[in-house]
């Protein structure tokens, strides 16, 4: 996305524009420098201008809805007549991944990308090797090949990227908790990818025993959780003691004690004794979280978003069940170190589809 501001206090313009995309569009990975340039096309004062690199979930029909609100609320008035004119901002999306589209509003990639100076230079420190997919160009061979021969003058200033504010990666171990169905791969898998962490998901597909577990507990109670137990060992003991020099933290979408409140529901009296005393003696080798997040969602909820995802051996789980595995996981976390713990009641949120909540939840873990 290429931001420019010609008019009033242009740093604090852009940086406005930056904050509100952070806030409705998505999570910023880098933005250039600012470089001021002459105006293009008019006569006009200087021009500030960068480019940023964003990574959403929306639609680029959808994206284009938000920058043009964002605009308005800015005081940018986009006017019907051909020609340009100044602006307190113009936010322009250049790119969308390799999406090639041409309507009435959006052309993608930007029509006059090739031919603007002012954003080729900047997009080529935020992403060099994007390639256009019509010409199959990168960014730099783009910009030696330009014929725009403006001057660019980099400025000393720089905007400051909102996701300083969500500091997730003082956080050396996350572990993202809760109940079946309650979001907790969703919520690892979105935060590790934004805050470049090392990424461990239980592989609980994997495990034979669980669908028949769904259809007889009784008999497959304790083979089923003896081979998470063994799997959420290994798995723990090797991910995350083993250092990974390109990631920042580890986030996780379950933490080993999970066994232990699963096996007090599922096993009889005597076989939960004897699985306890082997968990112990286990867990003593793995890392405990520096943040244990437990994602609360009302049983009603569970049930709809279980319904959803749509696993056969899931499809018959009691509300009964879910309640049990609640109440267990609220028995453990009142003996955890308070300051370490966060309990996040998600139940009226979609941190998925909706960016505000997915910021919230953030706030909450790192409060």
């Amino acid at each position: 996305m290429s931001l420019g501001s010609n008019m009033g206090n242009r740093f604090e313009y852009l940086q406005t524009a930056v904050d509100a995309i952070f806030e409705e569009v998505g999570h910023i990975v880098k933005i250039s420098s600012i470089y001021a340039t002459p105006a293009l096309g008019f006569e006009g004062d200087e021009f500030l201008n960068c480019v940023l690199w964003v990574r959403t979930s929306q639609t680029s029909k959808k994206l284009l809805s938000t920058v043009l609100q964002i605009e308005k609320k800015m005081g940018r008035e986009r006017s019907e007549e051909k020609g340009y004119v100044s602006r307190p901002i113009d936010i322009d999306i250049v790119a969308y991944g390799d999406e090639i589209k041409e309507t009435k509003t959006l052309t993608l990639p930007h029509p006059h990308l090739e031919d603007r100076k002012f954003v080729l230079q900047p997009l080529a420190e935020v992403n060099g090797q994007w390639e256009h997919p019509i010409s199959n160009a990168n960014v730099i061979r783009l910009l030696a090949n330009t014929n725009d021969e403006s001057v660019l003058v980099k400025q000393s200033k720089w905007l400051r990227n909102p996701k300083k504010d969500y500091p997730v990666s003082q956080f050396n171990y996350l572990a993202i908790e809760g109940n079946i169905g309650a979001g907790k791969t969703s919520l690892a898998s979105m935060i590790a990818e934004d805050f470049n962490a090392k990424l461990i998901l239980e592989r609980f597909k994997d495990n034979a025993f669980l669908p028949k577990f769904y259809k007889d507990q009784a008999r497959y109670a304790f083979p089923l959780e003896m081979s998470f137990l063994a799997d959420r060992y290994q798995q723990l003991l090797e991910d995350i003691k083993q250092f990974d020099l390109f990631k920042d933290s580890v986030v996780a979408d379950y933490d080993a004690y999970k066994s232990l409140i699963f096996a007090k529901v599922t096993l009889a009296e005597e076989e939960y004794e004897l699985y306890k005393k082997l968990f112990h003696l286990m867990h003593k080798e793995l890392p405990n979280p520096d943040r244990y997040v437990y994602l609360y969602q009302n049983t009603e909820r569970l049930l709809e978003n279980i319904k959803k995802r749509g696993r056969s051996y899931e499809k018959d789980i009691p509300a009964k069940y879910l309640q049990e595995i609640n109440e267990g996981y609220f028995e453990f976390i009142k003996g955890l170190p308070q300051e370490k713990v966060r309990v996040i009641d998600i139940s009226e949120m979609d941190f998925v589809k909706n960016r505000k909540d997915y910021l919230s939840v953030l706030r909450q873990i790192i409060s």
